[in-house]
């Protein structure tokens, strides 16, 4: 009977854990895209017009990106709407080509329209051949434009990676699920 209850307390206690840290990787990952608004901002002093005339963006504060030839990266991130948290994204990316090293960098993604932010929350958003990301400098988003709804701006953060390939960001949306408001 004592080694039934152990047996249970240890469960109750490492699904606690469990619980708590997946909340502080939520905290974490919202403090870091915070972070990468930041960096964005001071790399462009032009862009905070972007964060607030967009009908939304998505950032991604940490990708980590690697290959030679074959290639992949991944990272998580947050997507706002109109300023406020609505959910989380993952990105995921495949390419071949002429590539080798690795790098991590931040990603934001800005929606020009609804519509554009809808796309991307029900799934139907693929990053193409045809869209591509501008490095993030003083000036870069004055001439930045919308290209099928979607501009992208990056941040390079460590590492180094040369590349000549063709390959698509694709994104896994999740809704933010609603916090009780007390009332």
């Amino acid at each position: 009977m004592s080694k039934k209850i152990q047996n249970m307390a240890l469960a109750v206690a490492a699904i606690a854990m469990l619980s708590a840290s997946a909340s502080w990787a939520d905290e974490d990952l919202g403090l870091q895209s915070k972070q990468a608004i930041d960096d964005f901002k001071k790399a462009d002093s032009a862009m905070g017009t972007l964060f607030a005339n967009s009908a939304g963006y998505a950032v991604f504060p940490d990708v980590g990106k690697g290959g030679f030839i074959v290639g992949g990266a991944r990272g998580k991130g947050i997507v706002y709407e109109k300023g406020n948290p609505v959910g989380r994204a993952t990105m995921t990316q495949a390419s071949i080509g002429a590539q080798a090293g690795g790098q991590t960098f931040a990603e934001v993604i800005f929606f020009e329209t609804p519509s554009a932010l809808n796309d991307f929350k029900a799934g139907k958003f693929e990053m193409g051949a045809d869209i591509s990301a501008v490095a993030a400098s003083e000036g870069a988003s004055k001439a930045a434009k919308y290209k099928k709804g979607v501009a992208v701006f990056t941040v390079a953060k460590r590492g180094l990676m040369v590349q000549a390939s063709v390959g698509g960001q694709k994104f896994k949306y999740e809704p933010q699920a609603m916090q009780p408001t007390g009332r």
